[in-house]
């Protein structure tokens, strides 16, 4: 819950940060000058493209969570046993040890979105992000 506290505080700052460029590319455009409305135009498509990312953000963590919500009701979810920190986060050592099997699993059900969830929440023990995203949006386009 506290990330997406966070994920929705900053949308709201950007949100503001969104209509103080657009406020700023209107008086742009106002000043009637080649490069006046030039940099006017820029301004205008910049914060559509940061609202086309931050919409396209919140509905992958959206959808993360519904799926991840569906697979903890069926059990436990990668991590729930493994040792923890004082900080709460799990001990990398223990995410790597276990992550293997996952791995193994999404490769022999390549068609089955809680094998690619599974994968995805083990990555994110193991710290690696990138992967982590790439598998539960895999797991997102799988469960639809």
């Amino acid at each position: 819950m506290r990330a997406f506290g966070g994920a929705v505080t900053m949308a709201l700052v950007l949100a503001l940060y969104l209509v103080l460029v657009v406020t700023r590319a209107v008086a742009f455009l106002q000043t009637g000058t080649p490069v006046g409305a030039g940099i006017g135009v820029a301004l205008l498509v910049l914060p559509l493209i940061g609202a086309y990312l931050l919409v396209r953000e919140l509905l992958f963590g959206l959808q993360a969570t519904r799926l991840t919500r569906r697979l903890a009701a069926e059990g436990p979810l990668p991590g729930d046993d493994l040792p923890r920190r004082a900080s709460g986060r799990v001990e990398r050592a223990a995410a790597d040890a276990v992550f293997e099997p996952y791995a193994e699993a999404a490769e022999a059900r390549p068609d089955d979105w809680r094998a690619w969830l599974r994968l995805g929440l083990a990555y994110d023990l193991a710290g690696d992000r990138r992967r982590a995203r790439a598998a539960v949006r895999r797991a997102i386009a799988l469960s639809r």
